[in-house]
């Protein structure tokens, strides 16, 4: 819609697409989630097709598109969702009948390749064409209610197919990479990257060191937490295998910052430094007073590092008293950092949590779990450090 979409110089609406946004689609209800820039040529393809993405701009989030046949071909058009109509029952309605007579021999249709070809060069949209397999099929009658609805969402999903509109937030983006590529991030699970930052007390006005070797996705998913007030400190190696050091972390050259502060919410010490926009390099002030003062928490989400040695010299740039929590994809490396800490009485409060999920299919008379679904979320190592003369060292 015209009107729905941004002018230039306009204040931006963000609960609708611009031209120039990222988004997240999501095809037949998560068959397929593709990440994509909306403009003028921007495309995707179905099958052998390469449709246009200029209708998804100017909609809002969670908008649903379908392929339709109009005037000039194959487009994509805004559907609306329709409450599904019945009697409110959800009792199957022909429980007399079943499968078990029905031969799959490849017989059964009698619409064959050309006559659904003819029916799109008409201008048949794939409702019809889906009502058409049903009408030529020999067997659609013979099924249960529950293999007729089956039948009905096999077919649309290959002449009709759906597209969703997703905002690419920190739960979108991890649900897409952890279905489609799960090395990437460590196989950092949903439920446990929430785990992950609720052991790590993030909140907004704090200041979170972050060591983020999961393709930066903990380094967002705290940005948002924060919701622009706190500082986020993401320490830079020079290697992943290498053990990091000390004298690595205060430099200036060495880190990276990714601030998400705003004016009103920074604290009385902070305010004496120079506010560093989003990305820029912390400057030495305010590392010499995060060396003073300590960070409120710690969070590490790196598969490749030797965690406990990372540990042993990042844990004492931690203020007293603050939070940590360590994410690793198997149990001994945690186990051998928890262990360190317990014997150099670094901290207390320490114990590993193994996130559990189970996604359940949710339908009338046919509620129960899914058959595909990952059974390991990782494991994660939270405590709380403590001050421990004999051991700790002053920070600066």
């Amino acid at each position: 819609m015209s009107e729905d979409r941004p002018q230039v110089g306009s204040v931006q609406n963000h609960r609708v697409t611009w031209e120039g946004c990222s988004v997240l689609l999501d095809v037949n209800d998560g068959d397929r989630l593709v990440f994509a820039r909306l403009n003028q040529g921007s495309t995707l393809k179905f099958g052998n097709k390469n449709y246009s993405l200029r209708p998804l701009i100017g909609c809002p989030f969670g908008s649903l598109f379908q392929v339709d046949n109009g005037a000039e071909g194959s487009v994509l058009s805004r559907v609306t969702v329709r409450s599904p109509e019945g009697n409110g029952s959800s009792e199957p309605q022909d429980e007399c009948r079943d499968n078990r007579g029905i031969v799959d021999n490849n017989t059964a249709q009698s619409l064959t390749g050309e006559d659904i070809e003819a029916l799109r060069r008409e201008g048949a949209t794939g409702e019809k064409i889906i009502e058409a397999l049903i009408a030529n099929s020999a067997t659609f009658e013979k099924k249960t209610a529950f293999s007729q609805e089956k039948y009905r969402l096999k077919k649309q999903k290959k002449y009709a197919p759906k597209l969703l509109v997703r905002r690419p937030v920190t739960r979108s983006i991890c649900e897409a990479y952890f279905k489609k590529y799960p090395n990437r991030i460590g196989f950092l699970r949903l439920d446990a990257l929430s785990l992950l930052l609720a052991m790590g007390n993030v909140a907004a006005n704090s200041d979170i060191l972050v060591v983020d070797m999961v393709g930066g996705l903990l380094t967002g998913a705290v940005a948002e937490r924060l919701g622009g007030s706190g500082y986020e400190e993401k320490p830079s190696f020079h290697s992943l295998s290498e053990t990091v050091g000390k004298d690595e972390i205060p430099h200036s050259s060495e880190t990276e910052m990714v601030d998400t502060t705003c004016e009103s919410s920074a604290s009385p010490v902070i305010k004496a430094c120079k506010s560093p926009k989003a990305g820029e390099k912390a400057s030495r002030e305010m590392i010499h007073t995060w060396r003073e003062n300590g960070f409120s928490s710690l969070i590490v989400a790196a598969p490749e590092l030797d965690i406990c040695s990372a540990v042993k010299d990042l844990l004492p740039l931690l203020a007293y008293s603050a939070s940590f929590a360590i994410y690793h994809q198997y149990l001994q490396p945690l186990a051998t950092c928890m262990h360190y800490l317990q014997t150099e009485k670094m901290a207390i409060g320490m114990e590993i949590s193994e996130p559990w999920l189970r996604e359940y299919q949710v339908l009338p008379s046919r509620t129960h779990p899914c058959m595909q679904m990952s059974a390991f979320g990782g494991y994660i190592l939270s405590g709380t450090r403590i001050s421990n003369p004999s051991t700790s060292a002053p920070m600066q």
